[in-house]
This record gives C-alpha cells, sequence and structure tokens, in this order.
C-alpha cells in the first residue's frame, strides 16, 4: 500500500517559553519528534515518511534516505502544505498528519486510522473533554455538552486526493487538516481516539514527573582463568572477575543504580546467585531486562555517573568504548554517561591488582 505519514516538526513553539523550540526538547532520552519517526519506521506500514523540519534548527542526525526532511513554513497549516505537495510526486493513496507535540500516540491507533480509511476520505480521532466546556461569543459565554464537543488528535488520516484538492485551494489559516473537510460538510469519520496521547504544549507538561536517584556498588575479585568484563567489553587482561555470573562490575552497579532508584530492591533479588539459570550469564543480559522492565514502568534515565575503581587496566585507554558500550545497552545518549577511571594509590586489595569495583549514581524520572 502506498501510504505516506508526515510529522510536523516546524513549529516555533510560543507558548512552550523555553529556548529550546518544543519539538527538539528532550522527552524519554530522545527529542520529542523522534518517538514519532522511530515509532513509524518500526511500524513498516509506511512507504513514504516526511520530517517537516524548522529553519532555525537543522537536523544532524543521519537517517534512511527513505524519511525525506523539507523545511517548514510560518504556520502548521503553512508547514502541511508544504509536505502535500512534496508528497504529490509519490502518488500516495493514503496520507496520515501528525504533529510532533504528540509522541504517545499508539501503532493501535495508526492501524484503525488505516482501516477506516478504506470506506472513508477523512478519518480523525478524538476524545471528549472531562472538564466543562464554554463557549465565548461576543462577551456572551455558552455552555457546551461535554458528551458532543470533539478534541481532535492527530495523526489524522485522509484519502491523498481528497486532502490534495482542499489543501492547495484553501485561503485561511487551520488548525488541524479536518477543519479542511468539515468547513466543506464533507462527511468525515470520527473514531475514539487514546487519553495518552495528549499533545505537550507548555513547559509544565514535560516538568511535572517525579526524579528519583538511586546508588549502585559492586566488588570483585580478580583470578587468573577468568575474563575480564568491563561495561559489557571483553578486556585484554591477564586476569579476570570471579563471579557467578561473567563478574561485570560495571553493569553490576549500574543494574543496582537503577533498581535503586525505581525502588526495585537489588541485583542480588532479582538475579540470585543460587539460581543455575544465573551461571556465567552475560551482565548485558540482566541489564537488558531491568532496562526493558523500567521502560514499561515509564522510568528513563537521565544520568549515570560512574566511578570504575581499579589499579589495571588504565580505564582512560577504554573510556570511549565503554560509554558507547553503556549507551547502547541503557538506550541513552552517550552526553548522558559519565565515565571517572580512579586507583587506590596502591593501597588494599585493589592496589594490589587483587580486586576491582565500580559505583554508581543515576537519576531517573518516571512519567505520567
Amino acid at each position: 500500500m502506498n501510504n505516506c505519514f508526515i510529522i510536523l516538526a516546524a513549529g516555533q513553539s510560543k507558548r512552550f517559553k523555553s529556548i529550546k523550540f518544543k519539538q527538539y526538547a528532550i522527552y524519554k532520552n530522545k527529542p520529542i519528534f523522534e518517538h514519532s519517526l522511530d515509532k513509524i519506521i518500526e511500524s513498516k506500514l509506511f512507504k513514504h515518511l516526511i520530517l517537516v523540519t524548522n529553519k532555525k534548527i537543522p537536523i544532524k542526525k543521519k537517517y534512511s534516505k527513505k524519511i525525506k526532511i523539507i523545511i517548514g513554513g510560518d504556520e502548521r497549516s503553512d508547514s502541511s502544505l508544504k509536505a502535500i505537495k512534496f508528497a504529490k510526486k509519490y502518488n500516495i493513496k493514503n496520507i496520515l498528519i501528525h504533529d510532533a507535540a504528540r509522541p504517545n500516540f499508539s501503532i493501535n491507533l495508526v492501524k484503525k486510522i488505516l482501516s477506516n480509511l478504506r470506506k472513508n476520505k477523512a478519518v480523525i480521532p478524538y476524545i471528549t473533554s472531562s472538564d466543562a466546556v464554554k463557549y465565548n461569543v461576543k462577551n456572551s459565554i455558552y455552555n457546551l455538552k461535554k458528551k458532543k464537543t470533539f478534541l481532535t488528535q492527530t495523526p489524522q488520516g485522509f484519502k491523498f486526493t481528497d486532502l490534495y484538492k482542499l489543501a492547495k485551494d484553501n485561503k485561511i489559516k487551520i488548525d488541524d487538516e479536518s477543519t479542511l473537510f468539515t468547513q466543506k460538510n464533507i462527511k468525515v469519520k470520527f473514531i475514539n481516539g487514546d487519553r495518552n496521547n495528549h499533545k505537550i504544549t507548555y513547559l509544565n507538561d514535560l516538568k511535572n514527573n517525579q526524579n528519583y536517584y538511586g546508588i549502585g556498588f559492586d566488588v570483585h575479585r580478580l583470578v587468573k582463568g577468568r575474563n575480564l568484563y568491563l561495561a559489557g567489553l571483553k578486556i585484554k587482561s591477564s586476569l579476570g572477575t570471579l563471579g557467578h555470573s561473567d563478574g561485570d562490575p560495571v553493569l553490576h552497579a549500574i543494574t543496582d543504580a537503577i533498581l535503586g532508584a525505581c525502588r526495585k530492591g537489588d541485583i542480588g533479588q532479582k538475579f540470585s546467585d543460587k539460581n543455575k539459570k544465573f551461571k556465567n550469564i552475560r551482565s548485558t543480559i540482566l541489564l537488558e531486562k531491568v532496562i526493558k522492565e523500567m521502560s514499561k514502568e515509564n522510568y528513563f534515565i537521565n544520568n549515570l555517573d560512574i566511578n570504575i575503581i581499579t589499579q589495571t587496566p588504565k580505564i582512560s585507554t577504554y573510556k570511549k568504548k565503554i560509554i558507547k558500550s553503556i549507551s547502547d545497552i541503557c538506550e541513552i545518549p552517550l552526553n548522558k554517561i559519565n565515565i571517572k577511571g580512579k586507583t587506590t594509590e596502591k593501597l588494599g586489595l585493589i592496589g594490589k591488582e587483587k580486586a576491582i569495583a565500580c559505583e554508581v549514581i543515576t537519576s531517573v524520572t518516571r512519567y505520567d
């Protein structure tokens, strides 16, 4: 099916009141617009994907050539029209238009829209208001019935030829594409939207979430005949760590810090050394499991501050590789990770190269 998905990310975010445009603000570890982009790419429902951006914020990240990036206009309707005209050359059948400020839409909603487009020219998701709604006309206040008040959402779906004709002939500013149809009394199919698909409008929409902090610590003996793993990397060494799993002190400390921040106990409770299935298991598997679980509960890592305490090897040699490995495992940007190599000035077991330790402090946010 020759479908197209447009993401509008060119707005100036005047109500957001931040030095950073809203659509590029970090939400759940990545820019807001990237949530929509990644979700649609993973869905594999669209042959064409158009990202409309602001000329003041060029997109530096390299995406697949299948993703077309164009510069938007001064108003939302201008950006939408530019994208619709750009898409015409692809002989599109169905087109969905989505505001980047709605990162929490579901693929199930997208599938419902596409399904309803088989028999309709326009399909619009909506929810009803949970608040009392009033309308001001020339200083006269009118009460509106909540059940008959539609709060429309995006993505909105259309037969391309119908949308193109209405959009190119339109002369007024519109808030969404459904307006092009309703103002011409063209039938629109309204379907139930998703209350989680709320729009991020104000800076407080991001700030009204709770932050939590956790500390992790791990230490392992260094012995002959074992591999040395640090942050998931196999390090060349004559000594390795003694442990029930692969003995990776960095990933163990990170795991403990995250579990602590999320108030989920500790690594020993979750992956007991009395359980044979964890014998010699890679710590990457354990941490990935924890990351997946915390993500399901809407926890996301803000940063990791890591001290690796060892006399040998020299951590500075591996710092960039360690940061990259942690970034991949935890699914967070590189700049959220700080690594410090520490020694004990040849004092104690660590100083005598008989042990290696790691301590971690992390901050996580739980989103509503």
